[in-house]
Formats: C-alpha cells, sequence, structure tokens
C-alpha cells in the first residue's frame, strides 16, 4: 500500500440519474468541479451518498470511470467498491486501482450479517487483490456488523487496511484507535454529529454529509480545529453547522420521522451548486416542509440560495 492518504475534508460524490433510473454522467463533471472549487482536499465516488446499492455493477465501473477522468488527478479519490460478496468486491476494487483511485474505501458485507471473523477475513482478501490503500468504512446501523477496536487493530497490523472511516456515534471509538497506535491508523470522522470531538482528538479527516454537501464550511472547521488549534472559532462554526446536521439526520437517528439525510443532501447540492437530479426511489426528494428550513440554513452559511 504505498500511496499516502489525505488528511482534511473529504466528499463523498453523488450518482447522477434520470427520471427513468438509468445514469445521467453528463451532470457529473460540474458536479466535482464544484465540490473541488469548494475546497475539497478529497472525493469519495461511490459512497453511501453515491447510491451504490442501486447500481449493477457495471454502472459503478462506468460511474467511478467518469469521477475519475472528472477529477482529473487534482485530489485524491477514494473509490467506493463495496458489494456483499467478497468476489465482486474484489473485482470492484481491482477495477478500480486499475481506473486510476487512490485508495479504496470499503463498507463490510451487508444484509447477511457476518461475524467479525469473516469480517475481516473479507477485508484480507481485498488486501492481497490490491497495491493501494483499503480503508474500512464501519458503518453499524446499515451493515449490522461491528468490527471493535482490536479487530481494526489486528487488521491493521496485518498490513490488510490502512484505515477507517468511524461512521459511529459514540465518539471515543475514533479516540481508541488514535490513541493505540498515536495516530500511525488513520481515522476519520464519518458522521457528522462527532466531528468536533473526533477532530478535537486528532482524527485525520472527515467525510460525512457536511463535507459532501458545503464542503468550504467543512473545510473551515477541520482548519480551526486540525491547523489552528482555535477552539472559540471553531464553535463557532459549528454553532452555523449543527443545525444543518441535525435536519440532516433526523429520521436516521430518530429511526422514524424526520427528513432522510440523502433526500436534504441531493436537495441541498441543487439549491447551491450545479443540478444533481434526484435520489433513486425508495428515497425521494426532500419533502417541501423541509425545504424552507434548509435553505436558510445554506443561506445562513453564505451560500446563494436558488
Amino acid at each position: 500500500m504505498s500511496k499516502p492518504l489525505f488528511e482534511g475534508v473529504c466528499a463523498s460524490t453523488i450518482t447522477p440519474f434520470r427520471a427513468d433510473g438509468s445514469l445521467q454522467l453528463e451532470l457529473l463533471p460540474a458536479h466535482i468541479d464544484w465540490i473541488i472549487a469548494e475546497g475539497a482536499n478529497a472525493i469519495s465516488p461511490l459512497g453511501s451518498s453515491g447510491e451504490f446499492t442501486a447500481l449493477e455493477v457495471s454502472d459503478r465501473k462506468r460511474l467511478l470511470e467518469a469521477a475519475i477522468a472528472a477529477n482529473n488527478g487534482r485530489v485524491p479519490v477514494l473509490a467506493g467498491t463495496h458489494h456483499y460478496s467478497t468476489r465482486l468486491t474484489v473485482e470492484l476494487s481491482k477495477h478500480a486501482e486499475s481506473a486510476g483511485a487512490d485508495a479504496l474505501l470499503i463498507v463490510p458485507p451487508y444484509y447477511m450479517a457476518p461475524t467479525p471473523a469473516q469480517v475481516m477475513d473479507h477485508f484480507r482478501r481485498i488486501a492481497e487483490a490490491v497495491r493501494i490503500p483499503v480503508i474500512v468504512y464501519h458503518n453499524i446501523p446499515l451493515t449490522a456488523v461491528d468490527l471493535r477496536t482490536e479487530h481494526l487493530l489486528q487488521l491493521f497490523e496485518e498490513k490488510a487496511i490502512a484505515g477507517v472511516k468511524m461512521s459511529n456515534p459514540e465518539p471515543d471509538r475514533i479516540v481508541q484507535l488514535l490513541q493505540a497506535t498515536d495516530r500511525k491508523f488513520v481515522v476519520y470522522c464519518g458522521i457528522d454529529n462527532v466531528a468536533f470531538e473526533g477532530l478535537s482528538h486528532g482524527a485525520h479527516g472527515w467525510i460525512s454529509g457536511i463535507p459532501s454537501m458545503v464542503p468550504a464550511a467543512a473545510r473551515k472547521l477541520y482548519e480551526a480545529i486540525a491547523i489552528r488549534s482555535d477552539l472559540p472559532a471553531a464553535r463557532t462554526i459549528w454553532a452555523q453547522l449543527a443545525p444543518l446536521m441535525r435536519l440532516q439526520f433526523s429520521a436516521y437517528h430518530s429511526r422514524g420521522e424526520g427528513a432522510n439525510w440523502f433526500s436534504v443532501m441531493k436537495a441541498a447540492l441543487n439549491m447551491i451548486g450545479p443540478p444533481v437530479g434526484d435520489p433513486c426511489p425508495p428515497i425521494l426528494p426532500l419533502p417541501h416542509q423541509f425545504r424552507e428550513q434548509l435553505a436558510a440554513m445554506l443561506a445562513n452559511l453564505g451560500y446563494k440560495v436558488r
């Protein structure tokens, strides 16, 4: 694993769809140009925000190739190559490496709830097939898999993985990994409600909703904490960002009513950036009752809202 991993904020780029569910790849370059102009330090095509679960393997490959071409080497690319099947995850990972991805960001096998030992073997087999770094996308609610600190450290010591995107609402899970390896193991904050604390403890970066919707604002927070150690400034920035975080994850955290996180993301991008289209059903566009709240939050962050 020869390529070093980025530090900073990473935007999970979207997948644009037509109304019939086919890919609308002509919208992708302008989206990626906007993300990079906003100051993202890296991009991650085909993460959760890339709606990879709605795509066949062939379309995932087409989308990744288009994203890498649009990026044109400007920032590191963390390719989402997740699949339930180890065989197809390896196939997608090898394709991503050959297409020019800098690293792989991979969620554990989902739905069938494999044991930690089985998941660890899954990641070992991926690492054997590629030479670029592998990052675990730790997401218990959507995979039913919890690789604990000791599991992740074992994979790191074996050189099967180089880092983790920790989408876990317990900040101490981030802290444990940082302290156990003196920050040698790369840890990214993977859900917005732990970003402030995780970055304050030395997390290497941030990959989640806010960096994907408003990268410039996310980068301001990252730099205030990680670069300048300016806690008062960081608190002021977070006071502006926190309402957006709460709206975005209202349904996710309550496991019930509220705004769907991805409906919020695509609505925000359509309001302030180049058009990205609507989510792929069953996720639907953001309902009207949330749109005014979202528009006000984006305006408060300094964006011109359409």
